[in-house]
């Protein structure tokens, strides 16, 4: 499932953003705050995204920290 989510350039809400990259949602808006996570792209009022380029650098980064 996470590698469909990540196939291609589509945008990615926040559960399934969440389910590829296991943190809280609360953690998750503190680090797009503080720029440690993606930005959002808003499609509505009330539809935010991310790109799901972004979520796949996000991870690609993470995992290199994580090697180090």
């Amino acid at each position: 499932r996470a590698a469909t989510l990540l196939a291609g350039d589509g945008l990615l809400r926040l559960p399934e953003v969440l389910a590829v990259f296991p943190v809280g949602r609360s953690k998750w808006w503190d680090g797009v705050r503080a720029g440690r996570f993606p930005a959002s792209v808003k499609l509505g009022a009330r539809c935010t995204c991310w790109r799901a380029a972004d979520i796949r650098e996000l991870i690609e980064k993470s995992a290199k920290a994580n090697r180090a």
